[in-house]
């Protein structure tokens, strides 16, 4: 759909498997079924009598599981790269959807396992883990009880994990395919273009006004005409997490949320309390922006224009080079990580139809490399964004050292690293600027990227919150959405900025909402967390490398509290969050002090 520095970018997969027919697929599906019902043969017994069972034994069966999962997870990783590098293809989508059902299968025949653990006594539970045999994977045995209150049968958690392929996970492709497929019609230079929802979304981002607000509508009038099918997406799949949240006792919509993040429910909604007491810092930013613009005041689609001088084209080619420069100056192995990225082609940056937005970074195992997909279209925010991927492909990299039940680590420290890559590169770019535009144009949108993953995530969190209690009480409709949505929006931009009527669709494309609840919140985390870091480095410099790598190695290993604790964070305190607006507000004074 575009004809870029990025076209032909795409990934190699062959790491995984030839092709979508190679019939290792098969094999490897067939092998793990296989592997699994010997599994359940041999360890069904030794589970369900605890007071025999030996931390021997029960490393063996983590082993054992180890390599069934990773097995799996090549197929189902495999399967999901193909299916978001072209949604649109037949033969992909029935992989996709075969390969999810086989797991499902193989899965439930494994089910037994963490179930029999969670039934074990608290005091036999103690002693086996603080066997030595089993060191390596007391996090992972000990966070998986914290589940024991929320835990079904085997028989209905068989029954929801089947029902789930053509309940919830049916609705979310239902969504991918939807929004994916969605073309928007643009008139510009004398002719009609169509553009996906990446593309038509990167125009709120042009110094052409009347652009910018043409590109606004035609978002919002293409979604609204999708609106009965996308609400009724949405509605559904919040009425099955709530029955499911009382199926299996859980007392507050973001409370399995929080069990996942390893977080308890006080330290976010200090979070997201300091996070709203400093929404007048983007009041008073938005206002000196409608300055710079000469605009009385800025309408929604001027919050994203450009103001400076944009670096622009920026070729891909440019950004691969920035990013390592960047990288090997903090660390040079962070370097020779990333390069291999670009080097072996784990990356796939052009934008093509059918092609999924957005970006993301998949690490499937240890035993694996990441991979990156981006929809590159030679601008800074691309730069930043594949940047952001780098962060979380090197941490990664970096924790393939762990086993693979410590190997992931929870959304809340999930985006650590890949905060902190965009603020590497975006110091080394502006540090290569003697330009006063550039640099106001740098600085500019690097405070509203951060507006962006802060203050936005948490408004898009307070929109859950207000979903989801409007769900208990009835069925939503296309319009109570929409103003709920812009309820949660109006106390962020408050009187600084004009919304349209028709943001009340704004809710309707993004993808958390539908596969990953409340995760929203862990983007503010991230950022802020990131922000209080950075400053560390800039205040200890090399001496600060060594104890980031250790936290980026150690990947899910502990609890985040744990895993930070080294580095004198604590989440529970407002001060500890402030400190993460104090680096936004140096950002803006910096700003000003150039204007």
């Amino acid at each position: 759909m575009a004809n870029n520095s990025a076209t032909g970018i795409q990934w190699d997969l062959s790491d995984l498997f030839a092709a979508h027919d190679d019939g290792n697929i098969e094999t490897t599906l067939k092998d793990c079924r296989a592997g699994a019902e010997q599994f359940a043969a041999r360890f069904r017994v030794a589970l369900e009598n605890p007071s025999t069972l030996t931390a021997a034994t029960l490393r063996q069966a983590l082993e054992d599981l180890e390599k069934i999962y990773e097995a799996l997870g090549r197929v189902g990783s495999y399967a999901g790269l193909l299916y978001a590098a072209d949604t649109a293809k037949p033969e992909y989508q029935d992989l996709d959807q075969r390969v999810e059902q086989r797991g499902t299968e193989i899965r439930n025949l494994l089910l037994f396992f963490e179930l029999a653990w969670l039934k074990v006594d608290d005091a036999i539970a103690t002693k086996l883990m603080a066997d030595e045999e089993l060191k390596p994977y007391q996090h992972y045995l000990s966070s998986l009880r914290r589940y024991r209150p929320h835990t079904l049968s085997e028989l209905e958690e068989k029954l929801l994990n089947e029902k789930d392929n053509t309940g919830r996970n049916a609705f979310g492709r239902l969504f991918s395919e939807i929004t994916s497929s969605l073309v928007f019609k643009l008139a510009r230079d004398g002719k009609t273009e169509e553009l996906n929802l990446s593309q038509v979304l990167s125009l709120l981002h042009e110094p052409d006004r009347s652009l910018r607000q043409r590109a606004m509508e035609t978002v919002y009038q293409e979604l609204a005409q999708h609106r009965q099918v996308l609400t009724f997406i949405y509605d559904t799949l919040i009425q099955d997490n709530l029955t499911t949240d009382r199926l299996r006792s859980y007392p507050h919509p973001m409370e399995q949320r929080h069990l996942s993040n390893e977080i308890d429910g006080a330290a976010v909604a200090t979070m997201m309390a300091v996070s709203e007491q400093n929404y007048p810092l983007a009041h008073s930013y938005f206002g000196l922006k409608a300055k710079l613009l000469g605009l009385p005041k800025l309408a929604l689609y001027d919050q994203y224009a450009p103001v400076g001088k944009e670096v622009r084209p920026f070729p891909y080619e440019n950004a691969k080079q920035v990013i390592l420069n960047a990288f090997d100056a903090f660390d040079p192995n962070f370097k020779k990580l990333a390069g291999e990225f670009f080097a072996k082609n784990w990356i796939d940056a052009e934008i093509r139809k059918g092609k999924r937005g957005g970006a993301f970074c998949a690490s499937p195992s240890p035993r694996l490399h990441p991979y990156v997909l981006c929809n590159y279209d030679d601008n800074l925010r691309d730069v930043m964004t594949v940047a952001h991927e780098l962060g979380h492909g090197l941490h990664g990299c970096l924790s393939r050292k762990q086993n693979y039940f410590n190997y992931d680590t929870p959304l809340t420290t999930a985006e650590t690293a890949s905060v902190f890559a965009e603020m590497l590169v975006f110091d080394y770019l502006l540090e290569q600027q003697s330009d006063r535009e550039v640099q106001i144009a740098l600085l500019a949108g690097k405070i509203e990227d951060i507006f962006a993953t802060v203050f936005r995530q948490n408004v898009l969190t307070r929109f859950e919150q207000l979903s989801f209690a409007a769900r208990q009480e009835k069925r939503l409709t296309p319009e109570a959405l929409g103003q709920l949505w812009l309820q949660a929006n109006g106390k962020y931009y408050g009187d600084a900025v004009t919304m349209p009527d028709s943001y009340q669709w704004g809710w309707s494309y993004i993808p958390h909402f539908i596969h990953s609840r409340f995760y929203c919140y862990s983007y503010v985390f991230g950022q802020l967390l990131v922000l209080a870091l950075y400053r560390m480095y800039k205040d200890e410099g090399k001496s600060f490398v060594p104890k980031y790598v250790a936290l980026l190695e150690a990947g899910g290993s502990d609890t985040p509290d744990a895993l930070l604790k080294p580095l004198g964070v604590d989440i529970h305190h407002a001060e500890f969050w402030q400190k993460g607006f104090e680096e936004i507000r140096g950002l803006t004074t910096k700003l000003q002090s150039i204007i």
